[in-house]
């Protein structure tokens, strides 16, 4: 049985509905290496990728989201790890 979902947008990409499916993964840089992130969201968005995901552990990482989001395409998904 398919279960019919509603489609959402992370950026420009639709996710959900009747769009194809989308092509993610997820960044494995420390939060605080926002060069390294970006350059890795960089090569990820030119292999084909077309939603990254990073993971935030704490809320001194989240202030890190704008500066890696800044220099980045690609939409961004902050996995939050922590309770906020």
């Amino acid at each position: 049985m398919i279960r019919v979902s509603k489609q959402v947008k992370a950026g420009e990409v639709p996710i959900g509905g009747d769009a194809p499916v989308s092509i993610q993964s997820m960044l494995n840089r420390p939060a605080a290496d926002v060069e390294g992130n970006v350059r890795q969201a960089m090569e990820l968005e030119k292999a084909g990728c077309e939603i990254v995901r990073v993971a935030i552990p704490d809320m001194e990482a989240v202030r890190l989201v704008d500066a890696i989001k800044s220099q980045i395409r690609i939409p961004l998904v902050a996995d939050i790890h922590f309770d906020y």
